[in-house]
C-alpha cells in the first residue's frame, strides 16, 4: 500500500513539473516568429481592395439585365 501511495506522489509530482516547465516556456521561451507578417491573400474573394474595386465598378454601370 506504501509503494502504491509513492508512485502516485513521483506521478503527480511529474505531472506537476511537467505543467510549470510549460507555463515557464511559454513565458519566457523564445518568441514565436510568425511566418507571413500580415495577412496573405489567396484568391481575388479573399482581397478587400479587389472587393471594393468590384463594388465601384458595379455601381458606375447599370444593371444589364
Amino acid at each position: 500500500m506504501a509503494k502504491e501511495v509513492a508512485t502516485m506522489l513521483y506521478v503527480l509530482a511529474l505531472i506537476g513539473a511537467l505543467t510549470i516547465a510549460v507555463l515557464l516556456w511559454r513565458a519566457f521561451g523564445p518568441d514565436r516568429v510568425e511566418t507571413a507578417p500580415g495577412r496573405r491573400v489567396v484568391a481575388p474573394d479573399d482581397d478587400p481592395e479587389f472587393l471594393r474595386k468590384l463594388g465601384e465598378q458595379s455601381k458606375k454601370r447599370p444593371d444589364e439585365e
